[in-house]
């Protein structure tokens, strides 16, 4: 078998925190079902339609452009993963390497290169300040697995404080929403706990979220960070500096921030590109989105891992935007961007059976018989680890 068709197998299961060799590498991870038959043939054709309406076209965002190659060249076969339940959610996880530094914004600064604090980016490699929906959908690779995702993620890059930006080992994405079957995800359907009206996630849609660097004020979705490794204590620490003696040498310390999932099913973006999109909260005792926002979108976690080496002090590591308010605590500013880019053959095929279908699907896997494949030289440590900081 070859290094590349391996690859997806073992990222499987080191997703899911498995141990494996080579002779171990076919073997399916934890979240999946374990199994000695052969491998399905993957279904290529259109899947039925939920019980739930379509949505509108209106609730699609922007007209879908189809990549200039065959998605399918992409792909690679997998076996259908277990079910998530107990969980009421289904799930979509892959992996991401680290991108271009760029003192650019392309939500914040559009077409203003340069303008912005330094940010390191990840998935589409053409992500810049210029980046619309269209060229993101035309142009550039993706450190996300493949260009099947080009959508684009971006975050205050993280400095050694002597100079250096600290280039994160690996990132972690995992998307969650309810089946659109599920009472809770419309409000017609006479569940009084209905959380709002579930639909996919809006082609080009666009947001900052985390920390406001306008207006100073905490961040309403959850942000922290955390330490693993060897003698390291995990945990949900406010800042870098709360992490100081709780991350160790060796280990590493994630950046954890989770984007908002409810939408007002108009606006792709927004003049505070905040104000479009919302986080769920609890009203009279239901958990659900506000009235202003009724639309439930799938919700991301991003996390990215920093490897902390011999001769490092955390007490100096800062986020770059954290320059801008010198009086807060390392970290404190942590804030994240998006811009949705996906392949639309392949982001229904998540959305349809990862999160419709309830499944729990890891490593790129499609919850069809597909997934997505690891671009060559993947690896879960950053080489170079660091860089200097211009």
């Amino acid at each position: 078998m070859s290094s590349k068709a391996l690859a997806p197998i073992i990222l499987l299961a080191l997703l899911a925190g498995c141990k494996v060799t080579k002779a171990e590498s076919v073997r399916q991870n934890s979240g999946d079902q374990t199994t000695s038959e052969p491998t399905p043939t993957p279904d290529t054709s259109t899947p039925p339609p939920t019980t739930s309406p379509s949505p509108s076209p209106s609730l699609l965002g922007e007209v879908a452009i189809a990549s200039e190659f065959d998605p399918y060249s992409e792909l690679t076969s997998a076996p259908i993963p277990a079910s998530a339940a107990p969980d009421v959610v289904g799930a979509f996880r892959f992996i991401c390497s680290a991108g271009q530094l760029l003192h650019d914004d392309p939500i914040v600064y559009p077409g203003q290169a340069g303008k912005s604090h330094l940010h390191q980016f990840y998935g589409n490699t053409g992500a810049n300040a210029s980046s619309t929906y269209a060229s993101l959908r035309k142009s550039g690779q993706s450190t996300c697995m493949s260009p099947l995702n080009r959508s684009a993620y971006w975050m205050p890059a993280m400095l050694d404080g002597k100079g250096n930006v600290v280039r994160p080992d690996h990132i972690q994405i995992y998307y969650k929403r309810r089946p659109k079957s599920d009472p809770k995800c419309s409000l017609t359907s006479g569940d009084p706990a209905a959380e709002g009206n579930c639909v996919n996630l809006p082609n080009g849609l666009k947001f900052v979220f985390g920390y406001d660097m306008v207006t100073g004020t905490p961040p309403t979705g959850e942000t922290y960070f955390n330490c693993k490794g060897t003698g390291a204590t995990a945990g949900h620490y406010a800042t870098i500096e709360a992490a100081v003696g709780k991350c160790v040498t060796g280990g590493q310390i994630g950046a954890v921030i989770k984007a908002p999932a409810c939408w007002d099913g108009k606006n792709l973006d927004s003049a505070n590109h905040r104000d479009h999109v919302a986080y769920a909260a609890y009203y009279n005792g239901i958990y659900k989105c506000p009235t202003t926002h009724p639309y439930v979108i799938p919700g991301f976690t991003l996390q990215a891992w920093y490897t902390i080496a011999a001769g490092d002090d955390l007490k100096l590591w800062s986020l770059a935007s954290d320059a801008m308010h010198p009086e807060l605590p390392h970290g404190s500013t942590f804030h994240a961007d998006f811009f949705m880019a996906w392949d639309p053959t392949v982001h229904d095929m998540w959305e349809s059976n990862c999160l419709d279908k309830l499944l729990n699907c890891s490593a790129g896997v499609l919850g069809n018989g597909w997934m997505m494949k690891q671009f060559d030289g993947f690896s879960w440590y950053a080489n170079p680890r660091l860089v200097p900081a211009t």
